[in-house]
């Protein structure tokens, strides 16, 4: 048997967390065979497949907290300074090892699910069925072939660019691709999605056209800063934003009227409408559930691990009003008795967004990971209208205001042209007001990564915060690739 979890790309040929998982090769999504993908059902299964590499909890994709974990180096979450957070504290320290099981597990997953969509995506002409479902199915695997690289990328920077959906020799030797080359193929893997998904969701968990097109937006206004630079990208994300808020009836997409309505955190939900894509979890099956919801974002107080809370001049600085109180929990206690953050034992407010309808103490609940809420299309339009030709317009600061003032306190004046922001200052409005949205939604490292600003982010950080153990390097903005692979192939070290 070759060691076919030891190697090259744990997602093709998935690495377990243990000892006992190296003789248990997962073969979902493994479809081998000339007729196995020559029947509709066939290329559904590959296709499920590919969707488990998001989503198995605690070992792979994003049913946990580490994608949490891995964008703490920004300046709006830190987790414990002590306890047994090593792997957390990485990230906010900026000394992410090349074993790190938080970062890892993003790895892998994402890998695992590109090998899911490579099998649809290579295999789907031979496919017998109703055309306009097979067109579905091959636009949902370019969905998430796209999504999956666009994490990778973003975290990794030069990274393996595997097209296959089976094992071979080669593969123990591949190269890496510039972030160049991943985006060229992000990019024509999402035109591809948007051509073929129909409006509706098959389910809440799938991608539907709105987020194609929503994605693509965002993969524009990434393109257009670090590390490609492309600021003829803006206007592209800004028209592609434009056609998802033109058309978000039609996608099924809204801005609910409070925020509080966006993370009652119902387990009996299967989410809002706010979800531009969701990855979707469930209790009753194995290693389906939910992770990154109760427990991990609690405090000892109440049961939980003190995984991640606010960083405290985020938390200080955040305007008043109803998104403040509903995303921060700043009284601890499950009884009658509470006490306020500042006698806590980490001495640092919690996120409120994780908590689960009733306060229930697990770490295993049926909610989604949403991946991309429908607000933050709105600032994409708005930042990407200001940077591109022209400034912002009406519809950018229309877009703005949408989200500003759901957020804000009553009587907090919406934004006009006549206020006479220049478009740069108006650009870092959105950005600033994106960061107040999506606190904690692993939304803000990556909006400092493509400004060029976690340097800056990081020096405004409370001393009691934890700190970056040396100085902040644009080489920093990358993790280093897992070791499991690196230590196979020698091409990757490169």
């Amino acid at each position: 048997m070759k060691k076919l979890t030891i190697l090259l790309l744990s997602g093709l040929l998935l690495t377990g967390a243990g000892c006992s998982d190296y003789l248990d090769e997962d073969t979902t999504g493994l479809l081998y065979g000339p007729n196995v993908l020559s029947t509709q059902d066939g290329l559904e299964s590959a296709l499920t497949g590919a969707y488990k590499g998001l989503a198995n909890q605690w070992t792979y994709g994003f049913l946990h907290p580490s994608a949490n974990a891995a964008v703490l180096g920004a300046d709006d979450v830190t987790t414990h300074p002590a306890s047994n957070k090593a792997d957390w504290r990485e990230f906010d320290q900026f000394n992410v090892s090349t074993t790190n099981q938080r970062s890892n597990a993003v790895y892998n997953g994402c890998y695992k699910a590109i090998q899911g969509a490579n099998n649809v995506i290579n295999n789907y002409q031979k496919t017998v069925g109703t055309k306009a479902t097979i067109d579905i199915i091959v636009g949902e695997a370019h969905f998430i072939r796209a999504f999956s690289y666009y994490w990778l990328t973003r975290f990794w920077g030069n990274i393996p660019l595997i097209m296959a959906g089976e094992y071979s020799d080669d593969l123990l030797t591949v190269k890496k691709s510039t972030p160049q080359e991943v985006y060229d193929l992000i990019v024509a893997d999402l035109k591809v999605a948007e051509t073929n998904l129909p409006n509706a969701k098959r389910d809440p968990g799938r991608p539907n056209k709105g987020s194609a097109k929503a994605f693509l937006a965002d993969v524009y206004l990434t393109m257009a800063g670090w590390p490609l630079k492309q600021t003829d990208k803006y206007d592209l994300a800004a028209a592609k934003a434009k056609e998802v808020i033109d058309n978000a009836a039609a996608y099924g997409f809204e801005l609910l009227p409070t925020f509080a309505a966006v993370f009652e955190n119902d387990p009996a939900s299967p989410g809002t409408k706010e979800a531009v894509f969701q990855i979707s979890g469930y209790l009753g099956g194995s290693g389906t559930a939910n992770a990154t919801y109760g427990n991990t974002t609690m405090p000892g107080e109440e049961g939980g691990w003190d995984d991640m809370f606010a960083e405290l001049n985020f938390f200080r600085d955040f305007p008043v009003g109803p998104r403040k109180d509903a995303t921060f929990r700043t009284e601890f206690g499950l009884g009658a008795t509470k006490i306020p953050w500042q006698n806590s034992l980490t001495k640092h407010p919690y996120y409120q967004k994780w908590y689960i309808k009733g306060n229930i103490v697990t770490s295993s609940i049926s909610l989604p990971s949403v991946m991309m809420r429908y607000p933050h299309v709105l600032t994409i339009y708005a930042e990407a209208k200001a940077r591109g030709t022209g400034g912002p317009d009406q519809a950018a600061y229309d877009a703005l205001n949408k989200v500003r003032l759901r957020g804000r306190a009553t009587g907090t004046k919406a934004l006009t042209p006549g206020d006479g922001l220049t478009a740069a200052q108006f650009a870092d409005e959105v950005v600033q007001e994106r960061a107040w949205e999506f606190a904690c939604e692993r939304t803000r490292w990556f909006d400092l990564v493509r400004l060029e600003r976690v340097e800056e982010a990081n020096a405004k950080k409370s001393t009691d915060d934890l700190q970056p153990i040396k100085p902040i390097v644009k080489a920093n903005y990358w993790f280093p690739l897992p070791y499991t692979d690196t230590s196979i192939n020698p091409n990757l070290n490169q």
